[in-house]
């Protein structure tokens, strides 16, 4: 009876500290994976219900007289569109990828993912009045198109000014000239007269 006992107290000994053993010896949770390492998985589920619903079955079903012939050329032929179909699509995949820099976006994504759950205050939410929520994203474009605007005006109306300036110069000079003019014609023609009044003096009778 006591050896019993002594057996049932060592089993339940053992028996705790397998408990203790499990539980201190059980692996951390692995971190999500990423964006990118879920696009490449969702790319080879793809593939592979590519391959299920092309399979050999329907394949022979569908060059039946072929396969009679030659069944392993019928099987080599299926393996090479196989494996040429999976290039292709992995290729079209590829530049895909490559055309929407979708690797850089992944990893941008997980950073800003990673770097909100350090965030206490809660993310931002749209309130239902878009007129609100544009408002701080329109802002500042809209008055950077203000200033804009008003340094265009402001360089228009100096210009503006600049030429009225010309304008009025410029008709200065014109009523300046024709004064100019009139006042010669004038001494001209009182010259003229006394030229005149001079030789009918000296074309007079003795």
């Amino acid at each position: 009876m006591a050896a019993a006992a002594g057996g049932g107290g060592g089993g339940a000994d053992g028996g705790t500290e397998g408990g203790t053993e499990g539980s201190e010896g059980s692996p951390a949770p692995s971190a999500a994976p990423g964006r990118g390492q879920v696009f490449s998985t969702v790319v080879d589920t793809f593939l592979q219900k590519l391959v299920t619903a092309a399979s050999y079955q329907r394949f022979v079903s569908c060059y039946r007289c072929v396969y009679k012939l030659q069944p392993q050329l019928t099987r080599s032929i299926y393996d090479q569109f196989i494996s040429q179909l999976q290039a292709c699509v992995k290729e079209e995949i590829q530049e895909v990828k490559n055309e929407g820099n979708l690797e850089e976006l992944f990893s941008s994504l997980d950073k800003i993912v990673e770097e909100a759950k350090d965030r206490e205050e809660p993310a931002w939410r749209p309130s239902g009045i878009p007129e609100q929520d544009v408002r701080s994203d329109l802002l500042p474009y809209l008055l950077q198109h203000r200033a804009h605007l008003r340094r265009a005006l402001r360089d228009r109306e100096q210009r503006s000014s600049a030429a009225a300036e010309a304008v009025l110069a410029g008709r200065d000079r014109i009523a300046e000239l024709q004064q100019l003019i009139q006042a010669r014609q004038q001494a001209w023609q009182a010259s003229s007269k006394e030229q005149r009044e001079l030789i009918m003096t000296f074309q007079e009778p003795q």
